[in-house]
């Protein structure tokens, strides 16, 4: 299992990193567009498609992606899009959490299947807008997530004593999540000291939003990043739990399924832009 993560780490990181480093947004949004299409895939089949109904969810995901693409939302989607999209999974999500794995499956699958479209596209939108802003930009942006779920995870082992969520994700505590946005003002802090130091750094999500709103907002915000990537990793973790699955699929050896993956991502990334402004 080890190996197997290993290789496909690796194998990510040599499309990706490439994608990132170049200037032009075609070869990265290409990319990601084709893994939240497989995420689509994912999606429909946690929420009872099979067969040709999950291809066309996949597919509904990645044709409302292009067609944002080609409309060039990518690069002038307004702040609205942003807020409204933190607004519907703070509302959304808190109610999916709140009543819990049995519920969800209440919902008509209708209304699941379209809230995991919006999630989605909505998700790589916010990653191709973030792309657009620089590297600087979107490496900030993505490791405010992977720091503050390492922290989470070292915090809430350490210290994890009340659970967040137990008849969701039994190993999630309030420690954790805590221990989470204590990571990422810490790797806020690190990383503006690194550019005060050498400047020629392209500008960071820390940067932008300190120079914009200053310090205090910049830690709210983050503090709020942190907790909507935890809501997307429960509202992962709720819609397998619901249809007894552990991963989302067996796309990436080792890892599970590119919703695995992303699920911290998709209400993390929006909120960052909103933070960041048009």
């Amino acid at each position: 299992m080890l190996l197997q993560r290993v290789i496909t780490a690796l194998v990510l990181v040599a499309l990706l990193l490439p994608a990132l480093l170049v200037d032009n947004l075609l070869p990265f949004a290409a990319l990601t567009l084709v893994m939240l299409g497989a995420a689509g895939w994912e999606w429909g089949r946690l929420n009872g498609l099979a067969g040709p109904g999950a291809w066309a969810m996949g597919a509904a995901v990645a044709l409302t992606c292009a067609a944002a693409w080609w409309a060039g939302w990518a690069t002038t989607a307004p702040s609205v899009v942003w807020w409204l999209a933190v607004t519907c999974w703070i509302v959304g999500g808190g109610w999916a959490l709140r009543n819990g794995p049995a519920a969800w499956p209440q919902l008509p699958r209708a209304v699941r299947l379209v809230l995991g479209w919006l999630i989605l596209s909505i998700g790589w939108l916010a990653l191709a807008a973030a792309k657009q802003r620089g590297l600087g930009f979107i490496l900030s942006a993505l490791c405010i997530v992977w720091a503050a779920d390492i922290s989470a995870y070292f915090g809430g082992r350490t210290f994890g004593r009340r659970k967040l969520a137990p008849s969701i994700s039994p190993g999630k505590s309030w420690e954790g999540v805590w221990s989470g946005m204590v990571g990422a003002a810490l790797l806020a802090w690190g990383w503006t000291a690194l550019q005060s130091a050498w400047p020629a750094i392209a500008p960071s999500v820390f940067s932008v939003v300190a120079d914009r709103h200053g310090w205090i907002v910049l830690l709210m915000g983050l503090a709020a990043v942190c907790g909507l990537s935890v809501m997307g990793d429960l509202l992962e973790s709720l819609a397998k739990r619901a249809v007894g699955a552990k991963d989302s699929s067996g796309l990436l050896p080792g890892h599970g399924g590119v919703l695995d993956r992303i699920d911290a991502l998709l209400p993390a990334l929006p909120a960052v832009m909103a933070l960041a402004g048009s």
